[in-house]
């Protein structure tokens, strides 16, 4: 069995394993679009900074320390991203070889690829964002079953394995007026004055 070595690597992933056993229950307990406490310990215990209304990313096992995601983002709960891969390069692939909670190394051995997304991204069912992708841009669609290798920009929606942009939601006039209004700034309260007001970008009339 490993993870039988005692020292600080052990101690490390059994504080982990605890502090994801602890967080679950609070995730149950707290209203995820709107919780600020649930962000604060997600940040503090696992390093993953979510911005307000965003929903289906509390889980440190679907996404690494170092992710930081935007406001009023949708993620289907079987979507996971990654920030490191296996080392192609070592003589070993078994993470004995680079994790050290199994006693072998003191350290981890690979470096880290943290993720960037932006407000407003939708991910699907069963989507997978690779080690090195770096940024999903404001807007973004990705769809289910996705395989994402590489950045994508913002507004664009994203197909197949591996990810293509096949197109953008909009045309570029009507994206310079969302990316003008700064929508994603405001709270409910301010959003719900947007579709009072009904400006034109916001149902693409003229």
């Amino acid at each position: 069995m490993p993870f039988r070595t005692r020292g600080e690597g052990m101690v490390r992933v059994r504080t982990q394993a605890w502090k994801k056993l602890a967080f679950c229950v609070l995730r149950r307990w707290e209203n995820e679009h709107t919780s600020a406490r649930l962000r604060r310990i997600f940040a503090d215990w696992f390093g993953v900074e979510v911005g307000a209304y965003s929903y289906g990313c509390f889980d440190p096992d679907r996404f690494p320390s170092g992710t930081k995601i935007g406001r009023y983002c949708s993620f289907a709960r079987s979507a996971t991203a990654f920030d490191t891969d296996h080392p192609a390069s070592h003589a070993i692939l078994h993470p004995a070889s680079y994790h050290p909670g199994f006693g072998v190394v003191q350290e981890w051995c690979i470096q880290s690829n943290p993720l960037v997304i932006g407000d407003d991204v939708w991910l699907g069912h069963n989507v997978t964002i690779l080690a090195g992708t770096g940024s999903i841009g404001r807007g973004a669609i990705v769809a289910a079953g996705v395989v994402v290798t590489q950045p994508i920009a913002h507004y664009m929606v994203v197909l197949g394995v591996p990810a293509k942009s096949i197109r953008a939601r909009f045309d570029a006039d009507r994206i310079a007026e969302i990316e003008a209004s700064t929508w994603w700034t405001l709270d409910l309260q301010g959003l719900r004055a947007v579709f009072s007001a009904d400006p034109p970008w916001l149902s693409g009339t003229k």
